[in-house]
């Protein structure tokens, strides 16, 4: 399917919030979409295999437009799980990718990280460091290393670590979980189907409590802001059971 509009739920919204500029109303319809798809993790997503570069660490998610990438579900690298590291695991497993990541000198970073059993010594070994010398070489030899890790850098952008050696191709595939970016004017039409009360709740109860304006009504609000509650957590669940529904089975156990 292709792209719905947020501007097509105008409509439903406008008759409770009389005197709204239209402008406005897109606003809320888009930023109740970006909690929705944040709380509920609908909209998935699925990278196509691609191949990795030797002595290239930093990609960019190949996702749809105006999109950005909220979580990563999984990585595989030639079929085998990556391990997922959150920038400060990455910082203190990999010092070295750090400095040519950010232009910060290593010893600063470490001074700044706390001492504990995840950022001692024996993470700091030339094992995690090795392939970041080879890239920075004239030529990739010696101390390559295939990847292990990958972190997310921003919503557009993440690093694989160690850094890819030329040893045999690397093929990468991943999953994730999108929102719209601030800028978009829609987003898929299927997810924005499923997800279309709560948006449409979740964007009411924000431009009903807001105050002095003509169609300010808290006690609305408060009612809207319930029922986007109970649908956004409706849909997380099927979510989490991947949107199936089925029925439950309940036994009493006998007391003897």
């Amino acid at each position: 399917m292709g792209e719905r509009l947020f501007s097509t739920l105008i409509p439903k919204l406008s008759p409770h919030v009389p005197g709204c500029p239209q402008p406005l109303m897109v606003q809320a319809i888009r930023d109740a979409a970006i909690r929705i798809c944040e709380k509920t993790l609908v909209w998935r997503y699925t990278q196509p295999t691609f191949a990795l570069l030797p002595g290239v660490h930093e990609y960019f998610y190949s996702k749809p437009t105006a999109t950005d990438v909220h979580v990563v579900f999984a990585a595989l690298l030639d079929g085998e799980p990556m391990e997922k590291l959150t920038l400060e695991q990455a910082i203190e497993l990999y010092p070295e990718w750090a400095d040519l990541y950010n232009g910060i000198d290593p010893s600063q970073i470490w001074s700044n990280i706390q001492s504990s059993t995840f950022n001692s010594t024996q993470f700091n070994e030339s094992q995690f460091n090795e392939t970041l010398e080879s890239t920075l070489s004239p030529t990739l030899g010696e101390g390559g290393s295939e990847p292990r890790s990958i972190t997310q850098l921003t919503p557009d952008k993440f690093v694989v670590l160690p850094i890819p050696d030329d040893a045999k191709p690397y093929m990468l595939r991943m999953f994730y979980a999108l929102k719209p970016k601030r800028s978009a004017t829609g987003m898929d039409e299927a997810v924005f189907d499923d997800l279309e009360e709560a948006i449409l709740h979740s964007a009411l109860q924000y431009l009903c409590i807001m105050p002095n304006v003509a169609w300010s009504n808290r006690e609305l609000a408060v009612y809207f802001g319930k029922l986007s509650l109970f649908q956004t957590t409706e849909r997380r669940a099927r979510a989490n059971l991947s949107n199936m529904r089925g029925s439950v089975l309940v036994r009493i156990p006998r007391i003897t």
